[in-house]
């Protein structure tokens, strides 16, 4: 299976997703976390793919300037973005484990705001789609453009693998995409609103998650095995 890898990562971004549409079928999905990544994914994936499946983890917990943004990449892009919650609401998550669980202890907030609601959606299906990068931290230096993820138990794939940020925001202005506001504002990588600081110039796009913590990832893309 090795040699798909090497096969995909010569493939351009529309190819990779065709090749996945044409393998799995209904049982691909497309994750978005709403960054500049994800926008090129879905500007690409609008251009070839019917009705396709996208999908982001609602943790009750994001920017108001995210939730514009995807109201404003629906109309633009013509496609459905489907939200996925943990069916716990943040009342409930405070009566059961105290109040703000983000600054106390992040992992276990992200394991029941996304990483469960994840597994739980991903269940029935073969692969899913991300817009991971490899220059986006040290964790995901070595990414690869198909991998297994045996957490989830399927197919991962990672059209973006070996694109840079350059490239990333070339292809926003070139087509002139909606983006979050934040990213004016010294927010390189945004996730949910109380973690999320601006970065300091010059470190990793993602030390600005989870502000005091030693952590730059939620968990639902830990390393996987790469096919």
């Amino acid at each position: 299976m090795i040699k798909w890898n090497r096969v995909l990562e010569r493939f351009t971004v529309e190819e990779v997703l065709g090749w996945g549409i044409e393998t799995f079928g209904s049982g691909l999905v497309t994750a978005t976390g709403f960054g500049p990544s994800g926008i090129v994914l879905m500007h690409h994936l609008a251009k070839i793919a019917t009705d396709p499946t996208v999908f982001y983890l609602e943790t009750d917990l994001l920017f108001e300037e995210t939730y514009a943004l995807r109201d404003s990449l629906v109309e633009r892009l013509g496609i459905e973005i489907r939200a996925v919650h943990s069916g716990v609401s943040l009342w409930r998550q405070d009566q059961q484990h105290g109040p703000d669980l983000w600054a106390r202890n992040p992992d276990q907030c992200c394991f029941i705001r996304k990483m469960l609601p994840l597994r739980r959606f991903l269940a029935d299906k073969s692969a899913w789609v991300t817009a991971l990068r490899r220059d986006q931290s040290s964790t995901r230096s070595r990414i690869g453009a198909i991998e297994w993820d045996s957490g989830n138990g399927l197919v991962k794939i990672n059209p973006l693998a070996n694109w840079t940020n350059e490239e990333i925001w070339r292809y926003i202005r070139l087509h002139d995409l909606p983006y979050n506001s934040l990213h004016d504002q010294d927010y390189p990588s945004l996730g949910c609103m109380p973690c999320t600081k601006p970065a300091a110039e010059g470190a990793e796009a993602r030390s600005g998650r989870w502000d005091g913590f030693a952590k730059t990832e939620c968990g639902i893309h830990r390393r996987r095995q790469v096919i």
